[in-house]
C-alpha cells in the first residue's frame, strides 16, 4: 500500500507515539504537507506561522536555499560512515569551528545524536575523569531545582524530581543532590545567601561529587525560568573551590537565543564540560555536541581503560555535520545580535497586555523567549486548536505560553503571533 493512497493521518493516529502523548491521546495532531520561511503548509491548506522554531531549532527558518544546497552536495559525496576508526572533513570542520567559537578553555568535541545523549556523555565524562584521578568515589551530580536536562535515565536524574516531568520513574532513578532554584533574577547581583543552598551541599558532599550541572541564566522545560549571570558566576567559582566540575547545558541556550552566542557568555565564565544540540544544525538534522576542556580528555585518556567508554552508531554523520557547518555560517554572517534584540523588544510590547489579566502570574522575555506564566496548568485540548484557529503554531506545556520563534521572523508575523497569545490568554 502506497502511504499516497491511504488516510495517513488516521494511520498516524492509530500507529504512531508523538512525545510527551498517549496512543489514544484526545489532542489533535495536525498534518503538516510543506514549510517554508516562518511558516508552516498544512494538510487542509491553512497555513500556520511557527512561534516554536519546531522546538527552538529551525532559527534560520525552513526550506533554507543555503541550508538545502549544502545537504544535496554533502548526499551526493557521503552520506553516512561509521566514526570508529574512520574521520571525515565535516566533522573536523564542525569540530574545528566549535572550539573556535566556544570559550577557549574546551578544546576537545564529542558528538551525539540528540540534546539528551550529549548530557549523558557530560555525565559520563565527569565520573570517568574522577576515575582517572583516582578519586572513583566522585559519581553523584549537583543541580538546582526546576531544571531539565532530558530524558534519557541519566539526564532525567539532574532534572527536577518532584516539579519535573519525570515522577514515574523516580525509583529507578540515581539519586542527586539538588540545590533550590536560584533566586536572583537576571540583570541583578546575587549574594552569598543565596548561594547558601548550593554551597551547603558542596561542603557536606563534594568528596561524592563529580560535578554541577546548570542551564545557564535560561532554565528550559522546566519552567522557562531566567535568573542571574552571577549566580553562574559565582557557581563556577565555588566548583573551583570545592573540587568539583562545572557542566553547562546549553542545548536550549546556544547559538543567539539569549542574545549572546552563548548563555555563559553573560556570566563571563567557562565550563570544563558544555553540552550543545537543538539549533546546532539549524533543526534540519539531529545532532549535539559534548565539548571538554583539554585536561579532562587527556586524564581519561590516562586512566583505566585508556578510553572514553561511548560511541554513538550515527556519531557525527556526514550529513548533519555539514548542516551545523552551513548553520554556523549562516547565523554568525546575520546581523543576528540584532535580529534577537528586535524580537526581544517586540515580544516585551506585544506579551505586555497579558500582565493585565488577573489569571497571568508573570511575563518575561530574555532574547528570543517570551514567556506568559499562568496561574494553573493550561488546557491544551481546548487551547491548541485555538491556536491553529488563530494561524499559529504555538505549543504552551504546563502553566507556560512561550513563543520562542526564528531569528528570520519579521515584524508583521511576529505581531500575529503576540496577538493570538493576548487573545487566546484572554479567553482562558
Amino acid at each position: 500500500m502506497s502511504i499516497e493512497d491511504a488516510d495517513w493521518p488516521a494511520l498516524d493516529r492509530r500507529h504512531v507515539w508523538h512525545p510527551y502523548s498517549a496512543i489514544d491521546s484526545p489532542l489533535p495532531t495536525y498534518p503538516v504537507v510543506s514549510a517554508q520561511g516562518v511558516r508552516l503548509r498544512l494538510a487542509d491548506g491553512r497555513e500556520l506561522i511557527d512561534g516554536m522554531s519546531s522546538w527552538w531549532c529551525a532559527i534560520h527558518g525552513y526550506n533554507h536555499p543555503e541550508m538545502n544546497r549544502a545537504l544535496k552536495e554533502q548526499i551526493d559525496t557521503l552520506a553516512h560512515v561509521m566514526f570508529g576508526g574512520l574521520t571525515h572533513e565535516p566533522a573536523v570542520a564542525l569540530a574545528t569551528r566549535l572550539v573556535e567559537l566556544t570559550p577557549d578553555s574546551l578544546e576537545t568535541v564529542f558528538f551525539a545524536d540528540s540534546g539528551s545523549v550529549a548530557v549523558e556523555v557530560a555525565l559520563k565524562m565527569a565520573i570517568q575523569y574522577w576515575q582517572a584521578k583516582g578519586q572513583p568515589g566522585k559519581q553523584r551530580f549537583v543541580t538546582v531545582r526546576n531544571g531539565y536536562h532530558g530524558d534519557t535515565f541519566g539526564a532525567m536524574s539532574v532534572c527536577d524530581p518532584v516539579n519535573g516531568m519525570h515522577a514515574s520513574f523516580s525509583g529507578a532513578l540515581v539519586q542527586q543532590y539538588f540545590a533550590e532554584t536560584p533566586s536572583c533574577s537576571f540583570g541583578a547581583p546575587c549574594n552569598a545567601k543565596e548561594m547558601n543552598s548550593l554551597r551547603t551541599l558542596l561542603v557536606e558532599h563534594h568528596s561524592h561529587i563529580a560535578a554541577l550541572i546548570l542551564e545557564p541564566v535560561v532554565q528550559g522545560a522546566g519552567g522557562m525560568r531566567f535568573y542571574s549571570a552571577d549566580y553562574v558566576k559565582k557557581a563556577r567559582e565555588l566548583c573551583d573551590e570545592y573540587g568539583v566540575l562545572l557542566i553547562l547545558d546549553e542545548i536550549a541556550t546556544g547559538f543567539g537565543r539569549t542574545g549572546r552566542l552563548f548563555a555563559c557568555e553573560h556570566a563571563g565564565i567557562a565550563p570544563d564540560i558544555l553540552c550543545l544540540g537543538k539549533a546546532l544544525t539549524g533543526g534540519y538534522l539531529s545532532l549535539a555536541a559534548t565539548l571538554s576542556s583539554a585536561n579532562i580528555a587527556h586524564t581519561i585518556g590516562q586512566g583505566k581503560p585508556g578510553l572514553f567508554m561511548h560511541g554513538p552508531t550515527f556519531m557525527a554523520n556526514p550529513m548533519a555535520c555539514t548542516a551545523g557547518l552551513t548553520s554556523l555560517r549562516l547565523l554568525l554572517e546575520s546581523p543576528w545580535q540584532e535580529r534577537v534584540t528586535d524580537i526581544a523588544q517586540r515580544l516585551e510590547s506585544g506579551l505586555a497586555p497579558c500582565r493585565a489579566y488577573d489569571h497571568v502570574a508573570d511575563v518575561r522575555v530574555l532574547g528570543a523567549i517570551g514567556v506568559v506564566e499562568l496561574n494553573r496548568p493550561v488546557d491544551m485540548i481546548t487551547v491548541q486548536p485555538r491556536f491553529v484557529d488563530a494561524g499559529v503554531w504555538i505549543r504552551p506545556f504546563g502553566k507556560l505560553v512561550y513563543l520562542m520563534p526564528p531569528f528570520i521572523i519579521n515584524e508583521r508575523d511576529l505581531e500575529t503571533l503576540t496577538s493570538a497569545v493576548i487573545d487566546v490568554v484572554s479567553e482562558m
